[in-house]
């Protein structure tokens, strides 16, 4: 009897700590009243985004001044390194692509300062860098349903589209204010920033339809 327990105790353990196991791990599922059970993925999307959201505005503080480096906090914990860090690295992309396309643009490197001939000129803060919206991102699809073994190459090249997305939004910017300064608000508080949610609403909806789809399907043809 007390070979038996042992063997099967290891068995348990086994099962937990395989790669198999690991992989195909889900997420505990939440009970919902019968009549949203349709909307559940749909819930699950929009909670996630409103909390994630939440919890960076309130925990996440930066300033908004003009020096070179803005001081970013969480919990009062200077975090600025990797802000700053990203301010000059997508300034400098964005910068490399405009210069590409003989933009008149120049760049002040040390503020993240782009600047036209005509006056006008835009400021790259720790907020453009992207961040936010790629920590968004990754806490929907992580919280998401599915098979982890997918999620590790998935989640990833979400993050790498919202990058680009957000490249070619400071770049688009830039060069849009050369002649039309007066669009900057619109381009940035509005188009953009909810055009970047609905890019990651319809990552979230390929996840749920191509890949979470693909795995129900099969789970039922080995059943």
């Amino acid at each position: 009897m007390h070979g038996f327990r042992i063997n099967s105790n290891y068995s348990a353990v086994n099962k937990i700590f395989s790669k198999k196991y690991f992989y195909n791990m889900q997420l505990p599922k939440i009970k919902l009243p019968e009549k949203l059970e349709p909307f559940r993925g749909v819930i699950i999307f929009a909670v996630v985004l409103m909390l994630s959201n939440f919890f960076w505005k309130y925990n996440v503080i930066g300033d908004e001044d003009t020096s070179a480096d803005n001081v970013v906090t969480f919990w009062g914990n200077d975090i600025s390194a990797p802000f700053n860090w990203m301010a000059h690295h997508v300034s400098g992309f964005c910068y490399a692509i405009l210069h590409s396309l003989d933009s008149a643009v120049s760049l002040d490197t040390v503020r993240n300062v782009f600047r036209y001939p005509n006056g006008n000129r835009v400021q790259i803060v720790w907020a453009c860098t992207g961040m936010k919206q790629a920590y968004i991102c990754f806490c929907i699809m992580a919280f998401s349903r599915g098979p982890w073994k997918k999620k590790l190459w998935y989640v990833p090249l979400t993050l790498l589209t919202v990058y680009v997305i957000n490249i070619f939004r400071i770049s688009f910017i830039v060069a849009t204010i050369e002649n039309h300064p007066g669009w900057f608000t619109f381009l940035h508080l509005y188009l953009f920033k909810y055009a970047f949610y609905g890019i990651i609403f319809l990552m979230w909806v390929f996840w749920e339809e191509k890949m979470v789809g693909k795995t129900k399907v099969v789970t039922k043809e080995t059943t």
